[in-house]
């Protein structure tokens, strides 16, 4: 039996490797009427060779130094979101699987800290309260966790989420094949080079756009009032980060901080710089990185 502190844990299987990157590309397994899920493990370091980066999604958006991390620390991402079921209680499920695989490779001793970015964020709430026993931490980056439609984004936005939109606007988007990666970045001038090369990969996958937009219109309408009684139960457990100008979040960040006014030193908020927004993984990725990691540290699960 392989050692799940050092190697690939037995609940994953391997893929091909990629030489030129950090991780382990592997599979989770598919389980009754879940398809298997891309994902991307990094062992502990070994021999004193530190583990270079970590992810939330893709391991070039979002890197974290780990020269602090013990010998008995390690990272699960999933690798893209899969595009089999677009439902909300679908992928609270999937994150569910993935937990509880994780609980039981590694025993009850181990502290799991959860990192979730906008709606992120609520699947990972579901997690802390389906699971509180076992959550050690969970980090809520730009938090959609409240009233999404009532944003200033969401009024925006909302109705294009609706059928048959993303069915049509998937199919639209064929044509976008035609439109070389010199035009996208003249287009989008502050996307750095592989951060355009992943949306025009995007943009060119019908199935990945309708998946993104089923799933934003679920977001609409099931997420609604805020879970005040979870995050006031486990806020010595949470941490926060909040964009200075965010309208995805807009009105719900005082909504949410409001749990915390009787007790604010309880819960770690950080009100971040006015140039990070909330998609901070096309330019900002180090701040956030740098973010976390610190509050991995004081938190003691990584040392200094």
């Amino acid at each position: 039996m392989s050692d799940t502190w050092t190697s690939l844990p037995p609940f994953l299987d391997t893929l091909a490797p990629d030489p030129g990157v950090p991780y382990i590309n592997a599979l989770f397994p598919a389980s009754n009427d879940i398809p298997p899920v891309h994902v991307h493990w990094w062992p502990c370091k070994q021999g004193g060779h530190e583990t270079p980066g970590t992810s939330l999604g893709h391991w070039r958006y979002f890197r974290i130094h780990t020269s602090g991390m013990t010998p008995r620390s390690r990272i699960f991402a999933p690798a893209r979101r899969t595009s089999f079921n677009h439902a909300l209680p679908f992928q609270i499920r999937n994150s569910l699987r993935v937990f509880d695989a994780l609980s039981a490779s590694f025993g009850v001793d181990t502290r799991i800290v959860i990192a979730g970015h906008s709606v992120g964020s609520w699947v990972a709430l579901q997690v802390l309260k389906l699971r509180s026993a076992a959550v050690s931490g969970v980090f809520f980056l730009f938090p959609t966790i409240t009233n999404i439609a009532c944003t200033p984004n969401g009024q925006r936005l909302s109705r294009l989420f609706r059928p048959p939109f993303p069915r049509i606007t998937s199919q639209i988007a064929r044509v976008l094949c035609l439109v070389p990666l010199t035009i996208l970045c003249r287009l989008f001038p502050e996307y750095p080079i592989p951060q355009a090369q992943v949306l025009r990969s995007f943009l060119l996958s019908p199935s990945s756009i309708f998946a993104a937009m089923t799933m934003a219109h679920d977001e609409m309408l099931n997420i609604r009032e805020l879970d005040a009684a979870t995050l006031d139960k486990y806020q010595h457990q949470i941490c926060f980060y909040f964009a200075e100008k965010d309208d995805w979040v807009d009105r719900g960040r005082e909504t949410i901080l409001q749990v915390f006014r009787a007790d604010p030193g309880t819960v770690k908020v950080v009100h971040g710089h006015r140039d990070i927004p909330h998609a901070f993984c096309i330019n900002h990725s180090e701040e956030l990185a740098a973010q976390c990691y610190e509050w991995l540290i004081s938190g003691r699960f990584v040392r200094h």
